[in-house]
């Protein structure tokens, strides 16, 4: 049985898919790896954590 060389795995890079969450005045960024920012009353705020993560920043 052949073992699969670890440069291949990292070949397709691991997704984020972030989506913006509302609670009551507050607002903030969530991913589908878990990651969660910080509640924000400002949206653009938010957008710009969920931004950073994606990118790597966070």
């Amino acid at each position: 049985m052949a073992q699969q060389d670890r440069s291949e795995q990292s070949e397709f890079p691991e997704e984020h898919s972030v989506s913006m969450v509302e609670h009551g005045p507050f607002c903030f960024a969530r991913c589908v790896c878990g990651w969660r920012g910080p509640a924000r009353r400002a949206r653009s705020l938010a957008r710009t954590d969920g931004k950073g993560h994606v990118d790597g920043g966070l």
